[in-house]
């Protein structure tokens, strides 16, 4: 397997930057994997054996119920490691979520061994883990806190904004904002069939356009009451 080291620097230079010994040696050890969209990352209940940085790409990592319900946790991207991966490492446990590739996605895979050896050998490499799990665990807290407590109608129009491209038209599905929103797919098309019926958006097959971004935004940024 091929050491990635040179692909380190634009993303992990805490690493790359570092002169620790072990730190060095755990770059030598690391080798790169590619996942196509939409195949698995990781499936709920495997054992975790390896330390995930992405490079490129995105991993949505979602829990399903088992009425077949899905909710996304929260997404890995350039840059990032994997709260669970690394909550896993570190407690022995088995994935308690999966992870899917939505787009395709090149990451650095770093061995049980050699991560648990730089955990226990380098200062650097402790900050750099526990730093970043910090990090993600207030975004998935977050998260949690608006699927929680904000209304359907407020995340809903903010996925809609955040997904259009330059034409005012996204081809997310219905199915997917459900997903996103964590909500079950008939309150979704309830929520749009709304919108649309004040002008704000018109749904086709498999798109929706935007017609009146202004009175969406109004919605996102509007104060819960």
């Amino acid at each position: 397997m091929n050491s990635l080291r040179g692909g380190w620097p634009a993303c992990f230079p805490e690493l790359t930057q570092s002169n620790d010994q072990a730190v060095k040696k755990l770059l030598e050890a690391t080798h790169t994997v590619t996942v196509v969209a939409q195949e698995s990352v990781f499936h709920m209940g495997a054992p975790c054996h390896s330390y995930l940085l992405s490079v490129d790409g995105t991993i949505r990592v979602q829990l399903t119920a088992e009425s077949g319900r899905e909710v996304t946790l929260y997404r890995v991207r350039s840059g990032d490691s994997c709260i669970l991966t690394t909550s896993c490492l570190l407690s022995g446990e088995h994935y308690p979520a999966e992870g899917v590739a939505e787009t395709d996605v090149t990451a650095l895979v770093i061995g049980h061994r050699e991560f648990q050896h730089a955990l226990d050998e380098s200062a650097g490499f402790r900050r750099f883990v526990f730093s970043n799990l910090s990090k993600r665990l207030t975004d998935v807290i977050r998260r949690m806190e608006a699927v929680t407590f904000t209304p359907i109608d407020k995340r809903l129009a903010e996925v809609l904004l955040d997904s259009r491209s330059s034409d005012s038209m996204t081809t997310i599905t219905h199915q997917a904002l459900a997903v996103e929103l964590g909500t079950a797919r008939e309150v979704v098309s309830r929520h749009l069939k709304r919108f649309e019926s004040e002008g704000w958006i018109t749904l086709g097959r498999g798109q929706i356009e935007i017609t009146d971004p202004e009175n969406l935004v109004r919605i996102r940024e509007t104060d819960s009451e």
